[in-house]
Order: C-alpha cells, then structure tokens, then sequence
C-alpha cells in the first residue's frame, strides 16, 4: 500500500501536463483570444472586395499633347561683298531697319584686346544658358553643339560692340549714317528684318517645298557664320528674317489629324519660354504623311534663332472637376413642384405636407422632411434648364423615391391645391463618402475620354473640390457604411 500511494502522487494529471506545455494561464488565455480574432479579421480583410476612394480634383481632362514643330519664314542669307577682317554692329537676334548697319570689313585685323563685358552681356548669357539647360533633351544632344557655337558667337559679338564702343566716342552714330568707320567699309541692310549670324540650309524653304526629310533632327546642322578671320568676298556672313510671317509645320498621326480635322485656329504654348499665342490651323500632306500647318503673324522675333520647337496644343479648354467614369450612376427620383415645398416652422427645414386619410375618411396632413439632390427651372416652354437663381420662379425638385409612396397627395399650404406624386426624373451623380456613408451627389458632366469626365463645378447639391467618391460604384449601394 505505502507504494501504491507513493507512485499516484508522482503521477502528474492531465490538466498539469497541459500547464506544463502551454503555460495556460489568464496571460495565455487573452492572448490566444486576441491571435483568433486578428486572424479571424485578416481573413475578412483579404476575403472581402476592398472599397477604393477617388479624391476630386480640379483641371482639364487630359494633358494637351506636345509636339516638335518645324519653323519657316522668309529669310535671306547675305554674302560678303569684298575681303577683310570683320566687325558686328548689329546684335543677332533684334530688329534692323533698312539701311541699318549691320557689319564692318576692314583690310586689317583690330588688335586682340581684352575686354569686359557689360552686366547686361553677362545677364544675357546667364540666360542663354539657364534657357538652354532647362529645355535639354538627351536624346536630342547635337543641340549642344548648335549652342555651343551661338554661344560663342554672341560672346565675340557683345566683345567687338564693347570695343568698338569704347574706341569711338560717337560710334553709334557715326556708324548710323556713315559708310565708312575708320578704316571700316560699312555693310547695311537692303530690308527691314530680323539680324542672325547662322545658316541651316532651311532659309529658301517654303511651307510648299518642306520634305519628310526634313524633319530629321539627327541630321540637322546650324553653321555659325561669326568670326575672328579673314572673309572673303562671297562668303555667307549673316541671315536676315524679312516677314513677320511665319509657319510652324507639325506632324500629325491619323488619330491627331482626324481630332484636329474641324480646327481653323488653334492655340499654341511654347515650351520654351511658356509663352502662347493663337494660329491660324490647316492640315497638309508632306510625301504622303499629314502634317499641322499653323500661320502666326506675331512672335517670330522670340524663336527666330530656333528652327525646330517643342510646343504644346492648347486644345483642351473645358475644366472643371475631374473624376473617374466608373463612378457614376444614375438614380431615379420623384419630381415635385417647388410651389409644393414647405418650411417647418420649428425646424425650419424645407419638405412637403402629405395628406392622409384615416378610416373614418377624415383628412390630415403629415410634414416629411426629405433631401432635395436637384433643383432644375422650369421654363415657360416646358423645357429645363439648370439654375441656381434664388429669383421667385418654378422649380422641379428631385427627392428621394424613399420618402414617398407613388399616388402621395402634397397639398399646397397657400392655396390647398394638390399634387399626386408619380413624376419620375433620372439624375446622373456619384457616391460621396466624405462622412464614411455613401451619399448621392448630383453632377453634370461637360466633357469625357474613355477614362475620365469632367463635371460642373457650380452644381447645386453636386460635388466640390477635395470630396471623396468611391471609384468603383458598382461595388456599394447608397447608405452603405464603408467605415
């Protein structure tokens, strides 16, 4: 017997050994209760179909597509007329009038002096390079070397002006009217223009005589006439733009050209300096391919250096409040007649007196207070149109089918004439979410892609900038709890 008893007590039950392995205690108990219920609600979580918010913004419906337009104007390259070492009167880029001058040629060489360039020349190559930096296109890099020569250009020329300034007390004017200076043959122009001091091998070309070739920008190549040698007679020396009238010729594809088939002006914004000005617009065809014409007849003196822009189409101007198509809906509501309404004395919401009938046959009336989503005018012809006048006119509101059973009589309190409710109106509008419920908001649509619409964003009962709608409709119901 004392070992019977000695073996039972060392013998550990069940519930020990269970303590033993898990620990089971209050600690472990709320533990385990709190792993099965996040485990039960991740299950839920990725099980469930997930409700994603749209944020509203404001803006157009799309971004206006860019393109690289090629520039002709009418312009002259002129030749030197006898030898010699040159000088520059005329700044490149500025306006000239006829028989301004524009160069010098002497038969001997100004010594090398050096010279400091005003804080105005300086200004001027600061932004010469900032303009070049910002524009810059990698895949586009022989337009380094196109800079680089202008650049060097401009320095030589804004030098030689600075010296020549300083040299002469009278320059300016002797240069104006004189056709010598110093030991100088002066050279004017024979036309009022635009002054460079480049070629490119585009200046006889016409909007009528444009290639498909031409358009290469791999192949194209600016030659910079500005010099410190020698000229010979016949050399190309400077070109002068002669009409303010220019064209920009762009590419089009099949879908652009048949977007733009119906335009006759169009606006343009220029990506170099974000300046934009309206052309006239046609469509051409250039070997086969159709390509955008626009006529200006201003501008030119910005880009008379550039032969081919970067420029974007101003052709989406409707804006207003952006939002995804998948989150509209349409909704059916009774209409009333505004003359209907009625105001609570105590609360003073607006709703509408139901009368209803007891048994006995005796009539009273019931105040309903109910959302109003639309109030559209009713015009004398019938017709509606929106409006948000608070002007004593007719209205229709549009309320919810909820609020009232078909063959409701409102009873108008001035006059105690009766309306049977049954008129139904259909409205377009989204489900805002703005306080964790869905909520129908009313919206007019202006313009749409295949993706996107654009609303009015002077709705009455309709959205505003900031509000959150559910992209997806189709998912929830209206009043459904999303969190």
């Amino acid at each position: 017997m004392p070992n019977n008893k000695k073996k039972t007590s060392r013998s550990p039950g069940i519930l020990s050994k269970i303590r033993r392995v898990f620990g089971l205690n209050i600690g472990t108990i709320m533990f385990g209760a709190l792993f099965v219920y996040m485990l039960f609600s991740a299950i839920l979580y990725l099980t469930s179909s997930r409700i994603e918010s749209y944020q509203v913004i404001a803006g157009p419906l799309s971004r206006n597509e860019t393109y690289t337009g090629l520039a002709i104007r009418e312009e002259v390259t002129n030749k030197a007329e006898s030898n010699g070492y040159i000088s520059y009167f005329a700044r490149e880029g500025n306006k000239i009038n006829a028989n301004g001058a524009v160069y010098g040629l002497s038969s001997t060489q100004t010594p090398e002096v050096q010279t400091e360039l005003s804080a105005e020349d300086l200004s001027r190559i600061r932004s010469d390079m900032q303009s070049f930096s910002k524009g810059f296109n990698p895949s586009k890099f022989n337009s380094t070397y196109s800079f680089k020569y202008q650049l060097e250009g401009n320095i030589l020329q804004y030098a030689v002006t600075a010296e020549n300034t300083s040299s002469e007390e009278d320059g300016a004017a002797a240069v104006s009217y004189a056709n010598t200076l110093g030991n100088q043959t002066i050279s004017r122009a024979k036309s009022d223009g635009i002054i460079l001091y480049s070629m490119d091998g585009y200046e006889s070309k016409t909007v009528d005589t444009v290639t498909a070739a031409d358009f290469d920008q791999n192949s194209y190549h600016e030659t910079d006439l500005k010099t410190q040698d020698q000229v010979k007679a016949g050399d190309d020396v400077y070109t002068i733009i002669t009409d303010e009238r220019w064209s920009l010729l762009i590419p089009l594809s099949e879908k652009q050209a048949v977007k733009l088939a119906d335009r006759t002006s169009i606006r343009v914004k220029f990506l170099k300096d974000d300046m934009t000005q309206s052309g006239d617009f046609s469509i051409m065809e250039i070997d086969g391919a159709k390509y955008g014409r626009i006529d200006f007849n201003k501008g030119l003196i910005r880009y008379a250096s550039d032969r081919f822009l970067e420029i974007e189409l101003v052709t989406n101007t409707v804006t207003g409040l952006k939002i995804p198509l998948t989150s509209i809906v349409t909704k059916e509501f009774y209409t009333i007649p505004s003359e209907y309404s009625t105001t609570n004395e105590d609360s003073q919401e607006v709703g509408f007196m139901v009368e209803n009938r007891t048994k006995d046959g005796e009539s009273s009336n019931t105040f309903v207070n109910t959302d109003i989503y639309a109030s559209i005018e009713v015009t004398q012809s019938g017709s509606s149109t929106d409006s948000d006048s608070s002007q004593e006119t007719s209205y229709l509101y549009y309320v919810d089918k909820s609020a009232f059973n078909e063959g409701d009589a409102i009873v108008n309190q001035a006059n105690q004439s009766k309306f049977i409710v049954g008129d139904i109106g259909v409205l377009e509008g989204v489900y805002c979410i703005n306080k964790g419920y869905a909520v129908f908001r009313r919206i007019e649509i202006l313009d749409q892609n295949e993706e996107y619409a654009i609303v009015s964003k002077n709705t009455s009962y309709g959205l505003s900038r900031y509000d959150h709608i559910v992209r997806d409709a189709s998912q929830v119901d209206e009043e459904d709890i999303l969190y």
